[in-house]
């Protein structure tokens, strides 16, 4: 890792059989194991959503021009990342159709049709679908040209249940980094510059990876009435007025695997916290051609399946195989017995966190992996939190902020003075952008980090994937 994380991470992907290489110039195979990790993020997710009130959709992958230009901002924002289908079949489209970059303009488009009165809303859409973004430069799960994501798309009343919605899937969002993935993070307010194309603003979720980059972990957009006057969105409210609807998105992508391998990899490969691992208990029979060894391990599986997601590997393979195959993938617990272990009345279990062996007698099985389970999300959640302490800075002046950046990498807090140009100089100057003006602001000083005049907000900056 510390010495080409890069190809480090290239290489986790792939030896522990998450993605696959296409054909297809930045796109990935996620196979079984990255795509049941996947499923175990999205069902986390999806139960979140559903408990906020938000019904599961499904809109079309194509998007006609004319419809995408409807928002001036949205398209100019999306335009050089766009996917066009000319053709169908052997005759050419009298217009182009975009292969959907995000659905704003298709949920608008339907949202007119349904929305005429107060009573209708809030409408509260959410869809789990794939999208296409002509990416330059791509990496697996951190930057593809398809991805797998959710997208959420309401409409309510008045501005402030708007605002209401941003934040609460924003904190939905912040839920499942830090508590399924263990991914500490900091959450903000975009600056107008990197907000989402036509929204009034952006809050988003911020976390840092082990090399000190950060990345953009979830995002939630107050999207005002923009989108409603370009699509005529308009419902008659209880005094018989017509108003337009005030609407949000937000997204959550498979670029969360991404986050998840560099904040907790090691050199031996993954680290997946056990409330995402897709086995979080692997059993590894020892000496298991000796009578009863396989019989008594398939019956550990089944009585430990009832306190978690337990898998056994019974086949040929030596045990030291094992050990490396299953540190690699990043199952959080192995179980090792073997015919001495079944006469003591005890099994071995291995933390892949850190590598202890924990003797455990088996009348006091199922409580034990249970502590340690919970031990080990816990403890991976406070080890990344105190890496990201140890890699955030301060900077006070301009001179202190391009030296930071020279020489290290991380989070660094500065204040700014909300002139988009200062933004620009640094960014030239540093290769940093602004992650976010983080919701819990504090005053490090009382002068723009770039140009000495009086600072608006503290911003975290940050070199990003």
């Amino acid at each position: 890792m510390e010495v080409d994380f890069a190809q480090w991470y290239t290489d986790v992907v792939t030896k522990a059989d998450l993605i696959d290489y296409s054909s297809v110039r930045g796109s990935m195979i996620i196979r079984p194991y990255g795509y049941a990790l996947w499923e175990n993020i999205k069902n986390e997710l999806d139960d979140r959503i559903k408990e906020t009130g938000h019904e599961n959709v499904y809109m079309p992958l194509f998007i006609p021009e004319s419809l995408l230009q409807k928002e001036k901002d949205h398209i100019e924002g999306f335009a050089p990342e766009v996917a066009w289908v000319t053709h169908g079949g052997e005759e050419e489209l009298a217009e182009r159709w975009c292969v959907r970059p995000t659905s704003e303009v298709l949920f608008c488009e339907h949202y007119k049709n349904i929305i005429h009165s107060y009573r209708d809303l809030p409408k509260l859409y959410n869809q789990w679908a794939n999208v296409v973004r002509w990416e330059k430069t791509t990496r697996p799960f951190l930057r593809t040209l398809e991805f797998l994501w959710q997208e959420g798309h309401t409409c309510h009343a008045t501005d402030e249940e708007a605002h209401e919605e941003t934040v609460r899937m924003l904190d939905v969002y912040a839920d499942v980094c830090e508590n399924v993935l263990a991914i500490p993070v900091v959450k903000g307010q975009k600056t107008d510059k990197e907000k989402f194309a036509g929204a009034k603003y952006t809050y988003t979720i911020e976390s840092l990876m082990h090399d000190g980059k950060a990345l953009q972990s979830g995002t939630s957009h107050h999207l005002g009435d923009g989108f409603a006057k370009a699509f005529g969105i308009q419902f008659t409210d209880q005094e018989g007025k017509l108003q337009y609807v005030q609407q949000t998105s937000w997204g959550f992508t498979t670029r969360i695997i991404g986050a998840m391998i560099m904040v907790h990899g090691d050199d031996r490969g993954l680290v997946i916290p056990p409330k995402a691992a897709p086995t979080q208990l692997m059993i590894v029979p020892i000496a298991q051609h000796k009578e009863g060894v396989l019989d008594y391990a398939y019956g550990l599986k089944e009585t430990l399946a009832r306190i978690a997601r337990v898998d056994i590997d019974a086949s040929d393979k030596k045990p030291g195989w094992k050990f490396n195959e299953y540190e690699m993938k990043g199952v959080p617990l192995r179980l090792e017995v073997g015919p001495k272990d079944m006469e003591k009345q005890q099994v071995v279990l291995v933390r892949r966190d850190t590598g202890e062996k924990i003797f455990v007698p088996t009348d006091h099985l199922e409580a034990k992996i249970t502590e340690i389970l919970d031990d080990i999300q816990r403890q991976l959640f406070e080890k990344a939190k105190e890496l990201r302490e140890e890699k955030t800075y301060v900077a006070l002046n301009h001179g202190e902020l391009k030296e930071t950046f020279a020489q290290k990498t991380g989070f660094v807090k500065a204040m700014w003075c909300g002139d988009r140009s200062c933004e620009d100089q640094i960014k030239e100057e540093t290769g940093a952008t602004s992650r976010c003006m983080p919701f819990n602001q504090e005053a490090v000083s009382t002068e723009c980090v770039c140009c000495g005049k009086e600072a608006e907000k503290l911003v975290y900056w940050a070199k990003a994937y």
